[in-house]
């Protein structure tokens, strides 16, 4: 089995940071070593948030930042770029001019690229950074908003609210871009780079053109921490998942986690539920809706073949699956019981996190108008092993995720 540090963010294969799964997921991911590894970041968390001394994870701030942008020095040739996740691929787009970036992306991504490529040189980067963009001079609004007049980007789902007389309002209207920074890349070849979150932006250039930070969660207000009762209750959760964990066969957990197929189905399934704000509580009754959504696709999927061998060979996968979920439904029935522990845990953490002083008001739009909402959530990253997931409230932000009327897209 792999292990559960290079089962995160597919660094096993790539050591980038393309995507962060979520902790519960990591559980379908990663089989029995994604399970210990879930387990071992709630319990590194309920340890940090109770005032352990012993460091073993740090918390950083998900801003919902977009596009995400790749800059810095390219290490094969010596020259500054700037570009998408595409810098990665087989055949990499890279960008050193404005005529790169029309050849390479689409108008919308392309103009963004192209603000960071004139103002990020500014900042001296030395090596290669990642960060989310947050908005480009054009995309910054004045706006009235429950009485009070703020300064406002929305890069993407979410809407970021600053006060307009504040210190940080006028450096915001003052700047041309916006960025977070939260990934360093190493490496003496940009293909065989490998992430790093532990990024030190004290080393960049101040220039008034560029509001940038790094997403290192701090807690100004000095109210995230975990009371003795909190320690207690998210310490009994972790007990329960135990027991559940141990009442699992390995070879099921791993079985899901190895067999790709698998293991998109349910996650697909899963976000069906979550896209329509429905948390998960009956898990038998789960398992077998899961069971009947997957027969029911794929006699879809037959229905379009053509030839009769192609349908024989779908029918086969498909009795293939079926069997696999009703022999394993008893399991699959634990592991979604143990799944909800985790996000009981996590729901705990995220909850206590919010309640730190925010740099930014956050909303979303809601008709004419705009509701207050969470910020996006947070990510765990091992210090020790370096692995990192991510910590959201599924049922707020990611339902807002899913919906396309929330998003600021061109």
């Amino acid at each position: 089995m792999k292990s559960f540090i290079n089962i995160l963010l597919g660094e096993a294969k790539t050591g980038k940071n393309l995507h962060l799964e979520h902790i519960e997921d990591e559980v379908l991911n990663g089989g029995v070593d994604g399970t210990r590894g879930s387990i071992n970041f709630i319990q590194s968390l309920r340890d940090m948030l109770a005032g352990s001394s012993m460091k073993n994870t740090y918390i950083t701030t998900k801003w919902d930042g977009a596009p995400a942008v790749f800059c810095g020095i390219n290490p094969d040739n010596g020259k500054f770029f700037v570009g998408s996740k595409s810098i990665f691929n087989k055949t990499p787009k890279i960008n050193y001019t404005p005529q790169d970036i029309d050849n390479n992306h689409p108008p919308g991504l392309g103009s963004k690229l192209k603000v960071a490529l004139e103002h990020l040189p500014k900042l001296g980067i030395k090596g290669v950074l990642q960060g989310d963009m947050m908005f480009a001079k054009e995309d910054l609004a004045i706006k009235t908003i429950e009485g009070e007049r703020y300064v406002t980007f929305h890069p993407n789902t979410i809407v970021y609210a600053v006060p307009l007389g504040s210190d940080l309002g006028k450096e915001i209207l003052n700047s041309k871009m916006g960025i977070v920074f939260h990934t360093e890349y190493k490496g003496t070849k940009l293909e065989d780079m490998k992430s790093s979150f532990n990024i030190n932006i004290n080393r960049l250039l101040k220039n008034k053109d560029i509001w940038f930070r790094d997403a290192e969660f701090t807690d100004a207000s000095g109210t995230a921490s975990f009371t003795a009762r909190d320690t207690e209750t998210i310490t009994k959760i972790l007990s329960s998942v135990g027991r559940t964990f141990q009442n699992i066969s390995a070879n099921t957990l791993n079985m899901i986690a190895d067999d790709s197929e698998i293991n998109t189905i349910i996650k697909t399934f899963n976000n069906s539920k979550i896209k329509t704000g429905q948390q998960i509580r009956n898990t038998r009754t789960h398992v077998t809706q899961l069971i009947r959504y997957i027969e029911n696709k794929y006699d879809k999927d037959i229905n379009k073949l053509k030839t009769d061998a192609s349908k024989d060979k779908k029918t086969q996968r498909k009795n293939e699956f079926l069997k696999f979920f009703l022999q394993k439904k008893v399991d699959l029935g634990k592991i979604f019981d143990l799944m909800n522990m985790l996000i009981d845990a996590k729901m705990m953490i995220i909850s206590k996190l919010e309640n730190m002083e925010q740099l930014t008001q956050t909303f979303v739009k809601d008709g004419a108008g705009y509701k207050v909402t969470a910020p996006e959530g947070f990510v765990a990253v091992d210090q020790i092993k370096g692995g990192a997931v991510k910590l959201v409230d599924r049922l707020e932000f990611s339902r807002n995720n899913f919906n396309v009327e929330l998003k600021n897209w061109s």
